[in-house]
């Protein structure tokens, strides 16, 4: 089992900036991939960004050049660092571990940016 524990959403106005972190717990050894999602009320819960156990990164379109994932090991953290945030950002942001034959989820942490 990991557990995963999101934090630092908040209310932020467009054009700043949020930092959101997850500490996992648990079978920490176990994972490969770890990542962030997000759902806007009404839709779906899509990708925003992954990383992998070796540093190799993805980011969605929306976020490209925005957004930067990072991962401490050591601290068995997962970051999200937001700039340039913009109103259509607003959703609930999850954290996301793969492990071999399974994947975990933090409980979610809202993000709202006023235009």
């Amino acid at each position: 089992q990991v557990q995963l524990v999101e934090s630092g959403g908040g209310l932020v106005q467009a054009g700043g900036s949020l930092r959101l972190s997850c500490t996992a717990s648990g079978r920490i050894f176990s994972i490969n991939t770890m990542g962030w999602y997000c759902q806007a009320p009404g839709k779906q819960r899509e990708l925003v960004a992954t990383i992998t156990s070796g540093g190799s990164t993805n980011y969605a379109d929306s976020v490209k050049g925005r957004f930067t994932i990072s991962r401490d090991s050591a601290k068995n953290t997962l970051y999200l660092q937001m700039n340039s945030l913009k109103p259509e950002d607003t959703a609930v942001y999850y954290c996301n571990a793969a492990v071999i034959g399974g994947t975990y989820w933090g409980p979610g942490t809202q993000v709202t940016v006023s235009s």
